[in-house]
């Protein structure tokens, strides 16, 4: 197989730093939204999860013109953002990063959401009765016995950043150097008829990444629940 052109190698630098931002992003909501939904019982609860829920079932494209609608130099949010702070998302890799947020959110909000539910509240409720608010004891007892589970939805939504096409080639286009991923370098290398090289090599570099996030994954899934397995052990 041939080297990766400067292009390839910036269209993989591009997609690893937008997949690990977009990942960042959404881990402290994704784990505010998973613990509501599976703690709290309140009006409106099914419409909350259905909204979380959304970009799973719209297509992407929607999803990435909404974005654009509210986001782009023109929209309520990215124009305030552009005005106040300087900060423009709309045709920039940070607004790649925000799409992809958005589309691996759900993913990782599920996750997170079963690992919670698998704690005993009873758990909680101790630490309550030892002096502990809720916070705390979601802090020492839920987070940590929850950790295979954010660790599982950390790399499902990495997994779709890398992956993301539709959403983010309608909010920031397909930039070279600025916004073309992995993903939207094959598609562009598709439209050549010379192209086929170029899509083989980024696409078995596309499989590689996706086979190591896996690994990696289930390494760090399975040395977290061996420290809870230990410390339950010691305790």
């Amino acid at each position: 197989m041939d080297v990766l052109s400067p292009e390839e190698w910036t269209a993989l630098r591009l997609s690893l730093q937008i997949a690990g931002l977009a990942t960042m992003l959404s881990l402290v909501p994704a784990i505010a939204a998973a613990w509501i939904l599976a703690r709290r019982d309140f009006p409106g609860k099914a419409l909350f999860d259905g909204l979380i829920h959304l970009p799973l079932v719209l297509p992407p494209v929607v999803t990435g013109y909404v974005l654009l609608v509210l986001f782009g130099r023109n929209g309520e949010i990215g124009a305030f953002l552009a005005v106040h702070f300087g900060v423009v998302l709309a045709f920039r890799w940070t607004g790649a990063a925000l799409a992809c947020a958005v589309m691996g959110f759900p993913l990782m909000v599920r996750a997170i959401r079963l690992a919670i539910e698998a704690v005993d509240p009873r758990l909680e409720a101790a630490a309550g009765t030892l002096g502990a608010n809720p916070f705390l004891a979601f802090g020492v007892v839920t987070l940590p016995l929850a950790l295979p589970g954010i660790i599982a939805g950390m790399v499902l939504a990495f997994a779709k950043a890398l992956g993301e096409f539709g959403a983010t080639i309608t909010f920031v286009s397909n930039i070279p150097g600025e916004t073309q991923t992995l993903s939207a370098a094959i598609y562009t290398a598709l439209q050549d008829p010379n192209g086929d090289r170029t899509v083989l090599r980024l696409t078995l570099v596309s499989v590689a990444l996706a086979l190591a996030a896996l690994i990696v994954s289930e390494a760090l899934a399975r040395r977290a629940r061996a420290r809870i397995g230990q410390g339950r052990v010691d305790g």
